[in-house]
């Protein structure tokens, strides 16, 4: 696992090299490597899984012509050494990144297909004319941003957003539709980021550039799916694949391994199938104090089943202006999901206790179909109800029409004729193959997974320098949801029907039949005039910065906080928090970052 960054057909100093490398050492503090050549660079930060003392980047082919760094983990890589060597290829270690260059030299693009795991790529062949080449796994697991410059056909990349924004002429110029498609969907969905000049890869990318030529894209189309419309042996085989990728990822690891037991009904079934290869170490985090949706009994009794050595993380709620300020600028932009802050000291702490690895239960509800607003448009979808436009308002921070009157007269009118959500998704899901629910499927794998979802477990757990393994996202189980039937995901008044048949036996009863609800932080309740929550959120959203800043209304947001002080409501509540994120955000990020670097981020470079 590392942080990978560099540049092509562009020049950069080796200070905006050490720099880039310095403002993601946390991701890979093990150990750092840049390799340059005319017109290109590449650098790594490794953090250390397999092969301690290995795993040496850039990594090259045998006559130093193939150069590559590498994020992410193959889990294949021994199966994928061993062909290497019986045609005549040897390694410098068994490290993962080392089999790359040969892989390629070997099948050429196409080795993206041999690959089994999680990645982020940048290769660069000198062979002929020079080209980069930039991948990334199926599901996204692993984020890659790059800046493209068509006047100066210049292209630089980075794993995190910082780093890339400190390279000469990268800038920061905020993208003026953000605030809108931000609290759309939580944050921005497809390729664009928060920053004009800024994208992020899709999932399951390639992208091409040869010297002096224009980028490139390509998507790999996903594997197709089993199939399976039995319910007990659709069960059967997501529990099977499921117990193989979960041993995979506990056993490819020369470092300890933890597992994170939320409590709900996915890291618990982790926890246990964890739990048939040996002794394992949860974590679930809790706050301290009396609050809704606390999990804590959950989780303590699937640790408790799994005969798991159980670590309970309490944080006080008095500490979350300071986390907000660490979260924001480690995801670069910002996202709404109050969960954000839990996620980053959770990882703190297991990173703590001297893990390096833990596996989560991320990704099954979009794979299995786990979400209310999945249920409620299958519902309405069935019986002829308007099902497209309650789902979309479902994935905002609140629904359009309320959206709308939050901003200035200027700004509303600037976004009228703007798209929140990239309209070649939004064509698809409305009117694409299919039935709705798989449309919807496909929507939060594509769409709403990479950019909400896994981009802050990447960047909030190697914050920590923790690798975050994701056995749902993995393709052997992610297939089979992908293929499933509707009425074996959502059916009967149930969502996950297919997972819940696989997890019955494995987890405890009271979390096997509890109702769904979101690991999240109680922000409705903690969000009351008098704590620091409050506050914060005061100062960051006072009237004279809102007004200069020229998009939102500081009445109505005024009107906001009169709300949630009278009687405390959910999209009040996670509206204030939003807002706050993006104002932090936008605090942090303007001007240059080069100057603008948190102590603790200078003082590890």
């Amino acid at each position: 696992m590392c942080r990978i960054y560099g540049y092509f057909n562009a020049h950069a100093s080796p200070h905006e090299m050490r720099v880039a490398g310095a403002l993601q050492r946390h991701g890979g503090p093990d150990r750092t490597g840049v390799s340059r050549g005319e017109a290109w660079g590449l650098g790594s930060n490794r953090l250390a899984i397999v092969d301690l003392d290995g795993g040496r980047q850039p990594c090259e082919s045998a006559d130093g012509r193939i150069k590559a760094v590498f994020n992410g983990e193959i889990y294949n890589h021994d199966a994928l050494r061993t062909r290497l060597k019986a045609r005549g290829h040897t390694f410098p270690d068994r490290c993962d990144s080392a089999i790359i260059p040969a892989l390629y030299e070997e099948y050429g693009e196409g080795f993206t297909d041999l690959l089994d795991g999680m990645y982020a790529i940048a290769l660069v062949d000198l062979r002929e004319q020079p080209r980069l080449l930039l991948v990334t796994d199926e599901a996204g697991m692993k984020p890659l941003y790059y800046r493209w410059d068509p006047v100066e056909r210049s292209l630089h990349f980075s794993s995190e957003i910082p780093a890339l924004l400190q390279f000469e002429g990268a800038g920061s110029t905020v993208w003026e539709p953000g605030l809108d498609a931000y609290l759309a969907t939580k944050t921005p969905f497809g390729e664009q980021t928060m920053f004009a000049g800024i994208k992020v890869l899709p999932a399951a990318a390639t992208m091409r550039c040869t010297l002096g030529g224009a980028p490139e894209l390509t998507v790999r189309p996903p594997a197709p799916g089993p199939g399976v419309d039995d319910p007990d042996k659709a069960a059967d085989v997501v529990r099977e694949r499921l117990r193989t990728e979960v041993g995979r990822l506990l056993l490819l690891a020369d470092v300890p391994v933890a597992v994170i037991t939320s409590g709900g009904l996915d890291s618990s079934l982790v926890t246990a199938l964890a739990a048939e290869h040996g002794h394992v170490h949860s974590f679930n985090i809790a706050y301290q104090g009396d609050w809704p949706f606390d999990e804590r009994h959950f989780a303590r009794a699937a640790a408790g089943r799994a005969g798991a050595d159980h670590h309970q993380v309490e944080l006080s709620p008095d500490r979350l202006p300071s986390l907000i300020e660490d979260v924001v600028w480690h995801l670069g932009q910002p996202n709404a999901d109050p969960i954000t802050v839990s996620t980053y000291a959770l990882f703190g702490a297991v990173r703590e206790a001297g893990f390096k690895v833990a596996l989560t239960g991320d990704a099954a509800d979009e794979v299995f179909g786990g979400y209310a607003r999945m249920h409620a448009a299958h519902t309405a979808a069935s019986s002829g109800s308007d099902w497209y436009a309650p789902y979309l308002d479902a994935l905002a921070v609140l629904p359009a029409g309320q959206r709308r009157l939050l901003y200035t007269d200027d700004y509303r009118a600037f976004t009228a004729d703007v798209g929140a959500i990239p309209a070649n998704a939004l064509d698809r899901l409305r009117d694409g193959s299919g039935t709705v629910l798989e449309r919807i499927t496909d929507f939060e794998l594509t769409q709403r997974l990479p950019s909400y979802h896994l981009r802050r477990v990447d960047h909030l757990s190697m914050a920590s320098s923790v690798e975050a393994r994701l056995p749902f996202c993995q393709d052997s189980v992610a297939s089979v949801g992908r293929s499933l039937p509707d009425p074996l995901r959502i059916g009967g008044g149930r969502v996950k029907r297919t997972l819940y048949g696989a997890a019955a036996g494995l987890v405890p009863d009271e979390v096997h039949r509890r109702m769904k609800q979101p690991f999240t932080l109680p922000v409705t309740a903690m969000l009351a005039p008098g704590t620091p929550l409050w506050d914060f959120a005061r100062d960051a959203l006072d009237t004279d910065r809102l007004r200069a800043a020229g998009q939102l209304e500081p009445a109505a947001v005024e009107a906001l906080f009169a709300t949630q002080a009278a009687r405390p409501d959910d999209t009040a509540a996670l509206t204030i928090w939003a807002l706050t994120i993006h104002e932090v955000w936008r605090e942090q990020f303007r001007g240059s970052l080069r100057t603008r670097t948190p102590d603790r981020v200078a003082a590890s470079a």
